[in-house]
Parts: structure tokens; C-alpha cells; sequence
């Protein structure tokens, strides 16, 4: 689902070829990381608030977390806000 977001944005993951092959939680954690706030809402638009954060919490209990502090400390405070 947010693959087809990540195909027309190479910006967001421009060293992976296989775009399509990405899971959802990869897509998000990419537009998370290198997307802007309209990146954010197009992929919360295709998933809804409540899926949305249920990646991020998967992305944030993993073994390596890439997104850095004050990324995750932002959408810890966005989500409690509004999911």
C-alpha cells in the first residue's frame, strides 16, 4: 500500500531498487525518516491513524530502530495526541 507512495518519491528509499518488495512497516519507517509532513499524511491517508501507529510501535520495539530520537520522540507525542 505505501509502496505505490515510495515508487512516485524516490527521495525516500533512492538505494533500493525493489520498491514493491518493501513491507509496510519498511515504506513507513523510510517516509518517517526521509519524508516531509506531506509525506506523513499521504501514508496516513492510505493506512488510517490507528495502523499508522501500530507500525510505529512495531518499528520502535525492534531490535535496531534507524529513525533517530527526535523523530521517534515527535510521533511518540503525535500519536498519543491523536490516535
Amino acid at each position: 500500500m505505501l509502496q505505490k507512495i515510495l515508487e512516485g518519491k524516490p527521495y525516500l528509499a533512492w538505494y533500493i531498487k525493489d520498491k514493491k518488495a518493501l513491507s509496510d512497516k519498511s515504506a513507513l519507517e523510510h517516509i518517517l525518516s526521509y519524508g516531509d509532513w506531506g509525506d506523513v499524511m499521504e501514508a496516513e491517508k492510505v493506512l488510517g491513524i490507528s495502523k499508522m501507529k501500530s507500525l510505529f510501535e512495531e518499528i520502535k520495539r525492534g531490535k535496531r530502530v534507524n529513525l533517530k530520537k527526535r523523530t521517534l520522540n515527535y510521533f511518540q507525542n503525535y500519536f498519543a495526541k491523536y490516535a
